[in-house]
Order: structure tokens, then sequence, then C-alpha cells
């Protein structure tokens, strides 16, 4: 069976990428165009198979991909993009210029993650190669890019991650934005921010909530998963949940001497807390696209650089 792509509009749809085998944990934007096809966040290297099985069923080849669009370069998110381009060299690759030169080299960022996932790097992501200097597209944020017959909006939205962009289309009010958005998968329909180290920003990712707001969008699009709706209600409900999240990390902190105490402590609390939204089964597909652990000590990191300061 081939993994499943669904439909949001003219020419512009997604993959699921069965990510450890499970629906509905990272999902892959695929823009049509006659000129080509742009991914937008294609995921990891442990999912290229699913994501050329369910670009086949739509008549799509491999070699149709012209260009990748990066909301950040986490692994989940961006880990096959060289692998991509050294099978197609003529890919281009659009990521914000704080996140290029790790596309470029990626020896300091997969020596980031194995420090997180030890052993499990090779089978969670695959191998992440280099992608050619010559093949990436550095951005800013405020660029309007074209793509096909479509007009798509940059802008720079950290909090996540110091190099994180989202992307609109405007005419479809569309958004793509990665993990600024949040995390929402399983069937409760909660929104969890993901905060995994090393540069989680609460003040940052405040204001990138406000451009996104300023956007005005009809939906957004998550990596973590698809299409949701209402905007507004979405990103407010985010923003309380980042606000939940941070404090319960900050009281843990004062749980013991050691990480393990005080991970202990922010678990038992935030289980419960999530335990008020959705069910065990929900739970594990919200630990497959974004990790307690992670997520705590990213928070964790936050705010023990600001008690430094």
């Amino acid at each position: 069976m081939e993994p499943p792509m669904f439909g949001l509009g003219p020419s512009t749809s997604y993959v699921d990428l069965q990510f450890r085998s499970r629906p509905g944990v990272i999902a892959t934007g695929v823009l049509a165009e006659a000129s080509g096809v742009t991914l937008v966040d294609p995921g990891p290297t442990s999912c290229l198979e699913a994501l050329r099985g369910g670009l086949a069923a739509e008549g799509i080849a491999m070699a149709d991909v012209t260009s990748v669009l990066l909301t950040h370069i986490h692994l989940d998110h961006a880990g096959v993009t060289g692998t991509l381009v050294q099978q197609q060299p003529a890919i281009e690759v659009y990521v914000h210029e704080r996140g290029a030169k790790h596309l470029v080299d990626p020896a300091k960022l997969i020596e980031s993650a194995s420090r997180l996932y030890g052993t499990q790097m090779g089978p969670l992501w695959g191998a992440m190669l280099p992608v050619p200097p010559d093949r990436v597209r550095p951005l800013r944020g405020g660029e309007r890019l074209r793509v096909g017959a479509r007009e798509i909006e940059v802008a720079y939205t950290p909090g996540h991650a110091s190099h994180h962009v989202s992307y609109l289309d405007r005419r479809m009010g569309l958004a793509w934005v990665g993990d600024t958005g949040g995390v929402r998968v399983g069937q409760s329909g909660f929104i969890l921010p993901p905060t995994p180290p090393p540069d989680i920003d609460l003040e940052a990712w405040d204001a990138s909530l406000a451009t996104i707001r300023a956007w005005d969008p009809g939906r957004l699009f998550l990596t973590h998963f698809g299409p949701v709706e209402p905007v507004r209600d979405v990103l407010d409900e985010l923003a309380v949940r980042l606000r939940d999240s941070a404090e319960m990390v900050r009281r843990s902190l004062g749980a013991g001497p050691g990480d393990v105490e005080q991970y202990a402590a922010f678990r038992e609390e935030f289980l419960g807390y999530l335990g008020r939204f959705m069910s065990e089964r929900d739970l594990a597909t919200y630990e497959d696209a974004a990790s307690l652990h992670y997520n705590w000590q990213g928070l964790a990191r936050y705010w023990r650089k600001r008690s430094a300061n």
C-alpha cells in the first residue's frame, strides 16, 4: 500500500511519510507546477521510500522535483535534502541563511543531534548528506519566491529554531509554518509546542506567532501534521500551551539536584495536564512527533540561560 497523498487545493497536496510506520506524524507539502514540483519539508532520509511512493501514487516522479522549501534544518524536516540533491543535482534548496551552512556541512548538526538521539540516529533519521553550496538559496525573510505560476512569501519565524522561516501562498490562503505553528497529531486536536534544544526562545516565538497572524492565512500547514484551522484559534491555543509548558518546566527545575529528578517532576505534571485532553494512544503519537524529554531539555536550557544572564 502506497503512503497516502492528500489534496489541499489546485496542484497542492501533501504526503504522509509514515514515520516509524505510524501515520499522521510527518507530512511533506507538494506544490505541483508544469515547470516542476516543489517539496516543503521533505522529511528524514529514513522516510525516503514513503516519500517516493506517495508521490508516485499521484503520478509524480522524483525526477520531477525541482525545488525544496525548508522551514528549518532539523532532521525530521530536512534530513533527506542532501540525498535528493545527490539524485537530482538541479534541485534548488531554500533555507534561512543561518541554516544554510549546516546543509552544506552538516557535521555540527549531526553531532548535536547525536547527543540527543544516540544509537537511534540511524534508525530514526537515516543519513544526512551535504548539499552542494551552489544548490542552496539562503533566505532572510521578506522574500517573494516564484514557484512556477505561484508567488510564495517568506517570513522569518524563530522561536522553535533560530533559523526557522514560514511560507505563504496568499492566493490559496495557505501558510506552511513548520514547527512554529506547533504539533497537532492524532484525534484530540491538542496543539503541543515542540521545544527541543538548543535555541528555544519564547519571546521570539511570540513575535513569530504575531507575524503569522498578520499574514491572516485561511489555513496553516503543520509538518506535524497537515492543514489546520481556524488559524487564530490554533495560534491562540498554541500560545497558551507554550506558556503552560514553560511554567511547568520552570517549576521542575526546583524539584531536585539533577536533570533526572527535574525531568521526572515535569513529566508527572505534564502527563496529568495532557491527560485532560487526549487518550494514551494519542499521547504515543505525540511522543513520536515531539518527545517530552527533548521538549523539557529545550525549555530547561532556555530558563537556565535566562537565570545566568
